[in-house]
């Protein structure tokens, strides 16, 4: 039997999406699913609505169990063919409020703070001991399970399986899928065929390099001439400037959101301008006020969810189609996270790279891409010098690796001095101590 472990099932809502696609897909539909959490109430929450999901849409055929806490952590993994993570150590309170509130005092804006920046890096510096111990518990209990990682810091917690753990792991995301659909329906240009598109770089900022319709036309002339149009005039709502601006500055259009791109850089969130922010309609503080609806709407639905009434259709995210590709050998096509063993010739290769992968029997296949352009690999190379010291310093446990990602992030040094950054870090580790391993 095929026995599918979820670590992080308290979120529930992505449980559902994830879990339910396994129930929909014949292959998979009558797998062991094992729900783990260390938080008693949210398993239980989630045990309830998967297991009515099971019944309402699966006919009850597969099997759903639930394990609490690290006591039960080897058990939940036991035998497991696929693992998916989705935990989030500190959760919104305290951690996330922590990652946003500490860097204000030094006047330092932040809108995610989940991948990249001062707050990316704590993300990563508080789970990578955390994925540590699983993957421990996976070489002695299902060493040969196949890692699916959802959770972010996408390229520094991917990139710290795959380098240091021996579990095979590939790190997956939303954005790559809806990336060229949801540029060419904000310009107009919705096609009746399929495009043709060639996706490639890092987590987040990975660049549509090409993008042709059905006869193979080149679609960028007219893609660069609109987002040009907009950015000179934009419509009322309109949210997309920043990425749009990567299109009239860069040349290419990049996977994910503009209020994530717009800290990825030193380029739109800066103290000394501060009507960029409104220019580029940039949301501070965004992933807070995410986090503070998505409890109150599950406050919401929560009684529904407990009450059994739950349904599914299955989605578009890649876990039950890279499961279906690998039971079935029925091949598969996804952007996945993946070590750049030479894939992306002008970028390191003990970097996490986004790159189009073939998936059957055989597991996850990336594909060589060659060179990016060579302002997209620039671009990539800022955020991987801090991706590859966070990780180091996870490893190592010095403080002066900690000191160094920070100095590096492109926002957090535009905008403080050396000795504040330093500083800043030495606030961070104070304020998540409990979190974090003891760092020398």
């Amino acid at each position: 039997m095929i026995k599918i472990t979820f670590m992080g099932a308290g979120s529930t809502v992505f449980a559902k999406n994830v879990l339910g696609d396994t129930m929909l897909t014949p292959a998979l539909c009558d797998s062991e699913i094992a729900l783990y959490d260390i938080d008693p109430e949210r398993l239980e929450e989630s045990f309830i609505m998967v297991s009515a999901l099971n019944k309402n849409i699966n006919e009850g055929r597969a099997t759903v169990k639930k394990y609490l806490g690290v006591g039960e952590r080897k058990e939940a993994l036991r035998d497991a063919s696929f693992v998916v993570n989705a935990i989030q150590v500190g959760l919104y309170e305290p951690c996330t409020v922590t990652d946003f509130e500490v860097p204000k005092k030094y006047g330092l804006r932040q809108t995610i703070a989940d991948t990249l920046g001062i707050g990316g890096i704590f993300r990563a510096l508080r789970t990578i001991p955390v994925l540590e111990d699983f993957a421990a518990d996976m070489r002695e209990v299902c060493p040969k399970a196949l890692f699916l990682n959802y959770t972010n810091p996408m390229a520094m917690l991917s990139g710290y399986m795959q380098r240091y753990t021996g579990i095979e792991t590939v790190g997956l995301c939303h954005s790559v899928q809806v990336c060229t659909r949801g540029l060419l329906r904000e310009l107009g240009m919705e096609p009746k065929k399929p495009v043709i598109e060639k996706i490639a770089g890092i987590n987040h900022m990975a660049f549509l390099i090409e993008c042709r319709d059905a006869d193979g036309n080149d679609l960028y002339p007219e893609i660069r001439r609109r987002a040009c149009e907009i950015l000179d005039n934009p419509p009322e709502g309109f949210k997309d400037l920043v990425r749009l601006e990567y299109i009239r500055r860069f040349g290419y259009y990049v996977t994910e959101s503009s209020e994530h791109n717009a800290e990825y850089n030193c380029f739109f969130i800066k103290d000394k301008y501060p009507e960029l922010i409104e220019r580029y309609r940039i949301p501070l503080d965004e992933y807070p006020r995410r986090c503070v609806n998505q409890i109150n709407r599950w406050k919401s639905d929560r009684e529904k969810y407990v009450a059994g009434d739950v349904t599914h259709t299955r989605t578009g995210e890649y876990a039950s189609y890279i499961m279906e590709a690998i039971v079935t050998n029925v091949p598969y096509s996804i952007g996945g996270n993946v070590i750049n063993t030479g894939l992306i010739d002008n970028l390191p290769d003990n970097a996490c790279v986004e790159v189009p992968c073939l998936v059957n029997r055989l597991g996850v296949q990336p594909t060589h891409v060659g060179r990016l352009p060579e302002i997209c690999a620039a671009m990539n190379r800022t955020n991987i010098n801090v991706q590859l010291l966070t990780i180091e310093a996870a490893v190592t446990r010095r403080k002066e690796c900690i000191y160094q990602a920070a100095m590096m992030e492109p926002h957090t040094a535009s905008e403080l001095s050396i000795d504040d950054i330093v500083s800043l870090c030495d606030d961070l580790i104070e304020a998540h101590r409990g979190w974090l391993p003891e760092y020398h």
